[in-house]
């Protein structure tokens, strides 16, 4: 079974608003913790999600938008 760049699009968009939503719920964890070390820990999670979750809807637009002329591609995920 072929999946066509749209398809894919859905699943880059899916997967970025879960990357999205456990980085929000790891943030409430953050305010709520006392201690500094486990705060920092949750820190380094929350900005690799962060950066994930970035990428996916990057990934999403390009897949979305790949066959459009005069789309302006992101120069890190295309030649």
């Amino acid at each position: 079974m072929q999946m066509t760049l749209s398809e894919l699009s859905g699943q880059y968009r899916a997967g970025a608003e879960a990357l999205r939503a456990r980085a929000l719920d790891l943030e409430g964890r953050r305010q709520g913790e006392a201690d500094a070390a486990a705060r920092r820990l949750l820190d380094g999670r929350i900005r690799l999600l962060r950066a994930m979750w970035r990428e996916a809807r990057e990934l999403a637009a390009l897949c979305e938008h790949y066959y459009e002329r005069g789309y302006r591609r992101s120069g890190r995920y295309t030649l």
